[in-house]
């Protein structure tokens, strides 16, 4: 069965002025445009495509690889707000709509929002939604303490910014975890702080305790021989100066030149670390 909003394995089958029908398992035809078509592809050939609806809401193939698939999230951009809702950039010719129903808030041209996409059985058509915190989980959550965890950045709160962990969960990076500027969509890794009570994640971008020392102390190192052995940065350096330097908070750095002073790599002089 061909499924819209994911990349289906599909064999070529007959060419027609339009294009090249694939089909399934089941025969059932699609049709992969000319301007898609690899120049060595034959009859019989397997190719794997995506599947959307062009602007006559047809099926249609396409070797481009949007910027969100069925049942993810992405940050996308408004191209444009017409009487039906937001038209959202998702890297195919067609824009993918979020009606004003979907919306958590009114959509403005131009700006970026986090987008889940899923299909809609009432129009049998791919839709988005900003309404993402109904799509996230917080029961079961099979997560522990410190596991590495993939993040997609959402909007910030007063307390920090929202994430999505793993595709699937609901999560936070508290505005005093962040020492490096982020935006809303993009992907990072991060680790797990604290899976609370009421299922949300707080989450970290940097390994907590001990195991954070070591690839931020040569993160240290790395910043010493670019600048010729020295860094203007001590144990009373103010956490700003600390994060513009080396995009680390002040408690991790100061274990991390801790260690290095014990291994005799640096030595602690005058207005800074200098390189041994």
């Amino acid at each position: 069965m061909i499924q819209a909003g994911i990349f289906n394995l599909l064999t070529a089958k007959r060419i027609a002025p339009p294009g090249m029908y694939l089909v399934d398992d089941e025969d059932t035809e699609v049709l992969l445009p000319n301007k898609y078509i690899p120049e060595d592809m034959l009859i019989d050939d397997e190719i794997n495509v995506f599947i959307f609806y062009d602007s006559e809401d047809r099926m249609t193939a396409t070797t481009v690889k949007p910027k969100i698939e069925l049942h993810q999230f992405a940050g996308l951009t408004v191209k444009d707000v017409t009487p039906f809702g937001a038209f959202m950039d998702w890297g195919l010719e067609k824009d993918l709509l979020v009606p004003f129903s979907e919306q958590d808030r009114r959509m403005q041209r131009g700006s970026t929002y986090l987008i889940y996409l899923y299909f809609d059985e009432t129009t049998e058509r791919l839709v988005g939604t900003s309404r993402v915190h109904k799509q996230l989980e917080r029961d079961n959550v099979d997560l522990k303490q410190g596991e590495e965890v993939d993040l997609l950045l959402g909007d910030a709160t007063d307390l920090g910014i929202k994430v999505v962990v793993n595709n699937k969960y609901d999560g936070l990076l508290y505005h005093g975890e962040i020492f490096k500027t982020l935006q809303l969509g993009e992907r990072r890794k991060g680790y797990v702080k604290t899976v609370r009570d009421d299922g949300k994640i707080d989450v970290s971008l940097e390994k907590q305790g001990y195991q954070n020392v070591e690839p931020n102390a040569q993160k240290i190192l790395d910043k010493l021989k670019a600048n010729g052995g020295f860094l203007p940065l001590h144990d009373k350096s103010s956490p700003d100066m600390i994060q513009t330097h080396l995009e680390m908070s002040k408690k991790t750095f100061k274990k991390a030149i801790g260690a290095l002073y014990r291994e005799k790599v640096i030595r602690l002089e005058g207005k800074g670390i200098h390189l041994n």
